[in-house]
């Protein structure tokens, strides 16, 4: 139940911003309703400024694998800033996260600090076109790499909370040339078939190929090992950059992210969101001879003022310094699972039909037959059952993705109690929907 002052800040919001948010989804356009305004965060938990509370499974879309406001984290923060907020020169902070970040992700030999996942992939593809001197870009139907032009093809998350599914080569998003538009490719995630055959016809014009190797922007979608593999094997075969978005699964579903998961390595990475700890910072790194392109000792340019800011560098150190403690993502996947394997029967309990399945601290809710493996299957989803279901939690104090296309996040905070209390309220949500 929406609350007066809640209502009052929205509206006023509209009249600031456009839409009343600063990133679409947030408007609750998809599951209707007002957005909730919120004012602290600790641990798992999420207060608004009304003083509800919320069981929180947004986690700031991922950066909060530790919870909010974690002390170690925050002490470290309150310390660096003292010593200015930016400096716009390098720092010592600079070099102690690349050295950590080129230690754990497999992939790394050289790394530059950005601002923002989208500054990631677009400064990745752009080194890789540079690296290739070839312009064709391959994406897959539903993965979002942020809100660059060439990437707003068939594009995941708020994209599709709004109803944009656009053709082959035709732009998602207004403001973007289609002839920008027509050099990116947007094929099926996980068809293995599709993916040989582009190869097979235009594999010498590809300069690279971004995905998300575990899905979490058209709701939680797990890759086929064969697809992987395969991709894997047809970019080196055809001198293509593989390109792996990391900037959600990176740290989050295993400590050297999803490349280490499934032991395939891609010649670039692209970070964000848990390295900055809750501040905005992204990455982009990969092979040395690639990342040699990049200005000032190659030709392709690339800067930022704020890149490698102190203060959020230092809050991606200190969360990247404590998930290295032995066991954390065992048991980050543990309670994950714990959550998804309740929810799932707490559904069949109720007689409504729905899925769930997690990999790692990420997890994905779907009102259908079987977990999606594809854009398509994602769609078939009921999503007037999700719109249900999630106002009935988030009345009951459970805050979600107010979206059917969005992953959902657990943090190393989520108690036993916490998964027990949201899997209660969840039983008396699918109850309601099963009477209906």
């Amino acid at each position: 139940m929406t609350s007066t002052n809640q209502q009052q800040l929205f509206e006023k919001s509209q009249q600031l911003i456009p839409g009343g948010v600063n990133s679409p989804v947030r408007a609750f356009r998809s599951v209707g309703g007002t957005p909730v305004f919120f004012k602290k965060g600790l641990g798992s938990r999420l207060w608004d400024v009304d003083g509800k509370e919320y069981i929180d499974y947004i986690n700031s879309w991922g950066p909060m694998i530790l919870g909010h406001a974690h002390p170690q984290v925050t002490k470290a923060v309150q310390e660096v800033v003292a010593n200015s907020l930016s400096f716009g020169a390098p720092t010592g902070l600079e070099l102690e996260i690349a050295e950590l970040i080129n230690k754990l992700v497999p992939s790394m030999e050289q790394v530059r600090l950005v601002s923002s996942g989208t500054e990631a992939t677009m400064s990745a593809i752009r080194v890789a076109r540079g690296f290739t001197g070839r312009n064709k870009l391959v994406k897959f139907e539903g993965c979002y790499h942020g809100h660059s032009d060439a990437l707003l093809v068939k594009a995941g998350s708020g994209l599709l909370t709004f109803g944009k599914n656009n053709e082959q080569g035709v732009p998602s998003s207004a403001g973007v040339p289609a002839e920008v538009a027509a050099h990116t490719l947007t094929l099926e995630y996980n068809n293995t078939e599709q993916l040989k055959a582009l190869f097979e016809n235009m594999g010498d014009e590809i300069a690279c190929v971004i995905i998300e190797p575990v899905v979490g922007n058209m709701n939680l979608v797990v890759p086929h090992m064969e697809f992987l593999q395969t991709l894997r094997e047809l970019c080196t075969k055809h001198g293509a950059v593989l390109i792996f978005d990391e900037v959600m699964t990176g740290f989050r579903v295993h400590l050297g992210g999803a490349q280490a998961l499934y032991d395939i390595k891609p010649d670039l990475t692209t970070l964000g969101k848990v390295i900055g700890g809750g501040l905005p910072v992204g990455a982009f790194g990969g092979r040395k001879d690639i990342m040699q392109c990049l200005a000032p000792i190659g030709a392709v340019y690339q800067a930022g003022t704020l890149s490698g800011n102190p203060v959020a560098v230092t809050a991606g150190l200190a969360t990247l310094k404590l998930i290295q403690a032995p066991g954390f993502h065992a048991k980050l996947t543990a309670q994950t699972k714990k959550l998804v394997d309740g929810l799932v029967a707490a559904a069949k309990e109720a007689g409504v039909v729905f899925n769930a399945q997690s990999v790692g601290g990420m997890f994905g809710l779907y009102f259908c037959e079987k977990c999606p493996t594809s854009f398509a299957e994602v769609m078939q989803s009921n999503k007037e059952h999700f719109n249900k279901f999630f106002h009935f939690m988030l009345d009951e104090g459970i805050y979600l993705a107010p979206s059917a296309f969005e992953a959902g996040f657990v943090s190393a905070a989520h108690t036993d109690e916490d998964i027990a209390q949201t899997i209660e309220v969840a039983k008396r949500a699918f109850a309601s929907l099963a009477v209906r």
